[in-house]
Order: C-alpha cells, then structure tokens, then sequence
C-alpha cells in the first residue's frame, strides 16, 4: 500500500442529490480533510424524488437542492452546481455535454468523480437508473477529449474558459471486477453517513417503502457495502473506483491508493 493520491482540485458529477453521499462521499471527505477543493456538480435537482403526488417539481426541488447543501457542508465541499436538467429524463446531449465542459473549464480540476455508465444490472433487485447511465457518460464525454481540445466549444472562450485537461478520472466502480483503486474510508465512514441523512427527503423515502427500514439500517446498509470492498485489502471500509490517468504528473506518481 502506497500513499493516498490528493488532488488539489477536484469535480464530482453526479445524476442527482444523494447520489454522491450513497457512492463516493468518504473518499471526498478524505480529500477535503487534506485541503483538496472540491465542487459538486448535480446535473439534475432530483424533482421526481418524493413519490407524493400533492408536491410539484419546483417544491421538490426546494427540498432537495438545500439537502445537498447541507451534505456538501457537512463533506466540507463548499460550491456546488445544479444544472436543473429534468430528473428522471436525462440525455447525453451536446447540449449536456457543453453544460459540464463550461463547469469543469470554469473550475480547471485535477481529478473528476463520475458515474460508471456501462452499469445497467447492478444486481438481481436493481436496474441502473438511467440518469446515472447518461450522466456517468456525459461527463467522460466532457472530460475527454471536449475540456482539454481548445478547438472544441470554442466560443467558450468569450466567457474566458479555456481549454483544461483533467489529469485523472476517478469512476464509481459497483463492481468489484472493474475497480483498479481502493480508497480507505474507514476515518469517514461516519461522516459519509453523516452526509447521508442530510437527504432526510429521501431516507424518509426509503423508509415509507420498505417495512423495518430505519436510520440505523440504512447506515448499517452502507458500513457492510464499504466492508465488502475492504475485504482482504487492508481496509475496514472502502469505496472502489476504475481510475483513468490522462494526464500524468511526476509530482504525483510518488502518491497513489491502493491497487488490488
């Protein structure tokens, strides 16, 4: 095991509020305890969910995007951007791909966070929702070649963005086949939780619709999915990634997580 890989700058592009607290919220945590600035880019506000009828999109969106907020603060992530892309309709557009090439031009990160669009069967109880398949897509769309090629979204340049290469991608592996990168949480795994129930629309959700559900549950569903990926590396917790180096640097390679 070698040295933990600190970003000075990093991105996290995400479908929807929670989605970052669920899947790669104690890496980040880590990250900001050692002074990485870290922005969070949701591509959607997560209109579509509260399963409530009486409430509309707009005041699901008023509930939801504070919730994020407030789980950024608690991660210690300052910014974060909501592109207001309709939930559950997201498209891998050019449109969308600009979007997010303008957010990581404006931000210049080291490292960006995604989602794995090649999950479609995360197991034999879960269809990969297709936001996430579309996002996880769109940012890699983004990332390269479109942020770093200067030829492309040109007239970017008349907001002052120009053309920045990301130097890694960190993508969210589900499954343990397609991660090449294991992140020791075990000192956030708290905090991750933490940030979790910041979304208190959503755990209310999860527990309205599946009886015996409670706060603790829930937190004991994410310490023994961070257990599974620690298992027999070393780790009590651990989140998993396939981690891309586009562009290497020397002053890093001395800095790296743990490889299976």
């Amino acid at each position: 095991m070698s040295e933990f890989y600190i970003p000075k700058r990093a991105m996290v592009i995400a479908a929807h509020p929670d989605d970052i607290e669920f899947g790669v919220a104690g890496t980040i945590i880590r990250w900001t305890r050692a002074g990485t600035q870290v922005c969070y880019v949701l591509v959607t506000s997560g209109d579509v969910g509260i399963a409530n009828p009486a409430l509309s999109r707009e005041e699901v969106r008023a509930i939801r995007e504070p919730e994020q907020r407030e789980a950024a603060r608690i991660a210690g992530v300052q910014e974060v951007v909501f592109l207001r892309e309709p939930d559950g309709e997201v498209v891998n557009t050019l449109e969308l791909r600009k979007k997010l090439v303008r957010e990581i031009r404006r931000f210049r990160p080291d490292v960006v966070v995604c989602q794995d669009p090649t999950i479609l069967f995360a197991n034999d109880g879960y269809i990969n929702h297709p936001d996430h398949r579309a996002v996880g897509m769109a940012a890699l769309d983004a990332v390269f070649p479109a942020a770093g090629q200067p030829h492309v979204f040109q007239d970017l340049e008349a907001e002052g963005l120009y053309a920045h290469k990301t130097k890694r991608v960190y993508v969210s592996a589900w499954q343990p086949d397609s991660a090449n990168t294991y992140v020791n949480i075990t000192d956030t795994i708290e905090q991750k939780i933490a940030a979790l129930f910041a979304h208190k629309s959503q755990m209310d959700e999860m527990i309205g619709q599946r009886q015996g559900t409670t706060l603790e549950t829930i937190a004991e569903w994410i310490r023994s999915a961070a257990a599974e990926r620690g298992k027999g590396k070393e780790m009590a917790y651990a989140e998993s990634f396939r981690v891309i180096t586009l562009e290497p640097d020397p002053i890093d390679e001395k800095q790296d997580d743990h490889k299976p």
